[in-house]
């Protein structure tokens, strides 16, 4: 019986094929007689529970005599590969195929993990024992496809040489524990939610994290990050996930928590989070109620990471994560926010404010996107500060900018910087006007105001000035700096440059083409239109001019 050409042709792809795309985390191989109600029942629930999709073939399969061509399309769409060799493998020749297959695509042997259940590994490697026995049996069985008999020989010595885990002295759920501790180190090294792109000026963050990893405890443990729009909360959450989620039995990154909710869409996050434990099951989460009452009961007995980024309302975290007693020993919830009262209101037991970026940590993010690298090329370094003078240490500003000046002259890099100055780029303005939209009707004043006439000015002055104008200023200026659009220096009431700039483009588009029917006007050449043309309205709540920022000889009153 001729095989091997036959074998051969399957193994390889065409030269015109492109290489398939990973559709599944693991393939496992295996003696059905030997493992599948067992060992490997036990391990795939395990692999499953933890997100990690594996594929397990269908057990009327192996009935059949030839290896089926989904089996080996499912091999090449697998990232990893766990062999489970047991005292019948070799007595397969569909395991055999398998296994040749396997080592034949997955190039990098390190995908590859092999599992001596019950088996000595010489066994295995020189096939003595019962896979001598098995081997008598294909040398009389193939007698004309010497060349195949030797290919299977060869790959299960080169599979005994592998690095792997024996069954010996090791009970079966440690052992499931250390393949499964396996496998999340390989699938998670492959795909991290971060770009390390994005890595700069997190060295006190990864100093924070391997704190949280050095003392562990069987406490559930809330942990607030809030900031600014774009100051990088959503980057060091990731961090954080990339860094510990193998530590957990279950790990979700549940991102725009903000967005999905205004959707009416929260019950997708709760099936997010639950999927990996339900599974088909899943349809049974009706709607939030049912999501909630699911998540309370599936994970009040497992160690979970979870990850709740841009949270902006109580109701979201109620339906997401509620109490501490929803999960179980040693997890950790993690929410990032633009609202510190917002944490306040949880009981965070740690919570983080992320602060700009230092000046030379603003170059080197804004070099990696402008030029791919950590420095500015020659000639382009006061551009490049320029630039990142008007970003002011805000992540998403130095993202957005530097990947927007890739590859251009020197003289479009001069006229965009001019531009920017005139007219603020919108992806940033709209960004951080989120921020904006959340507030009341007396509190978006009392913002609009602050950064039109009161910024760098004294608390309590500025708390009086409001007072004497109907607005509650106490409150709301304590408000706004909890939702990251103020800060207190000082005594002092300040603000981002960003968001100040902001504030003024809110203000322009409440009339673009004329300054007399905005709210409030601080630039001169607007001021100037207003006075000299006569095109003031009743829009207009107020005027302020420092007469210190206009050139002398422009300014004529």
């Amino acid at each position: 019986m001729a095989l091997s050409t036959q074998r051969d042709s399957a193994f390889l792809p065409s030269p015109h094929q492109s290489a398939p795309q990973p559709n599944h985390d693991v393939f496992l191989s295996f003696r059905g007689e030997d493992t599948r109600l067992s060992f490997v029942s036990h391990l795939y629930h395990e692999l499953q529970l933890r997100g990690i999709k594996t594929f397990k073939d269908d057990p009327k399969l192996e009935r059949g005599t030839p290896i089926s061509s989904e089996l080996f399309n499912a091999i090449e769409e697998s990232r990893l590969a766990i062999v489970i060799l047991s005292p019948n493998y070799a007595s397969s020749s569909w395991c055999l195929d398998e296994l040749t297959k396997i080592l034949q695509c997955m190039k990098s042997k390190s995908t590859v993990l092999p599992v001596f259940y019950h088996v000595d590994p010489s066994d295995v490697r020189k096939q003595t024992g019962s896979f001598a026995c098995a081997f008598t049996e294909h040398e009389e069985r193939f007698r004309e496809d010497v060349e195949g008999v030797k290919c299977w020989r060869a790959a299960l010595t080169e599979v005994a040489n592998l690095s792997g885990f024996d069954s010996k002295n090791e009970c079966e759920r440690k052992l499931i524990e250390n393949i499964v501790e396996w496998v999340l180190m390989k699938v998670h090294r492959k795909f991290k939610l971060l770009d390390s792109r994005e890595l700069v000026g997190m060295k006190f963050i990864r100093e924070h994290i391997d704190l949280l990893l050095a003392h562990p405890t069987d406490d559930v443990r809330f942990m607030g990050i809030w900031g600014m729009g774009g100051i990088g909360k959503t980057t060091i959450a990731k961090l954080v996930y990339d860094s510990i989620s193998t530590h957990f039995e279950s790990s979700s990154f549940l991102a725009n928590v903000r967005e999905v909710s205004q959707r009416g869409c929260l019950v997708d996050l709760q099936r997010q989070l639950l999927s990996p434990i339900l599974k088909d099951q899943i349809t049974q989460v009706w709607n939030e109620q049912w999501g909630t009452y699911f998540i309370k009961n599936c994970l009040s007995n497992k160690k979970v990471l979870l990850i709740l980024d841009d949270v902006s309302e109580s109701s979201q975290l109620e339906k997401l994560a509620g109490e501490k007693d929803w999960f179980g020993k040693g997890s950790i919830i993690i929410i990032t926010t633009r609202d510190e009262r917002l944490l306040v209101k949880h009981d965070m037991q740690v919570s983080y404010k992320v602060e700009r970026l230092s000046d030379d940590d603003a170059l080197e993010l804004f070099s990696r996107n402008a030029f791919k690298k950590n420095e500015p090329d020659g000639g382009f370094l006061e551009l490049s500060k320029g630039f990142v003078n008007y970003a002011r240490g805000l992540p998403l500003a130095l993202k957005l900018l530097g990947g927007l000046m890739y590859k251009r002259d020197e003289d479009e890099w001069e006229s965009e910087l001019d531009k920017l100055r005139k007219i603020p780029k919108s992806e940033i303005i709209d960004l951080l006007k989120i921020s904006y939209d959340g507030l009341d009707e007396m509190n978006k004043d009392i913002f609009l105001d602050v950064a039109f006439f009161h910024n760098g000015k004294d608390k309590e002055e500025v708390i009086e000035i409001l007072d004497s104008c109907g607005l509650c200023g106490c409150v709301g200026i304590n408000d706004l700096v909890q939702k990251s659009l103020l800060t207190i220096s000082h005594r002092n009431v300040e603000m981002h440059d960003l968001i100040q700039e902001m504030a003024l483009e809110i203000v322009r588009r409440e009339c673009p083409d004329e300054p007399g029917r905005r709210s409030r006007l601080c630039n001169y050449d607007d001021i100037f239109h207003v006075f000299i043309n006569n095109t003031a309205t009743n829009k207009i709540r107020g005027i302020s001019l420092r007469t210190a920022t206009v050139e002398k000889d422009k300014l004529e009153l």
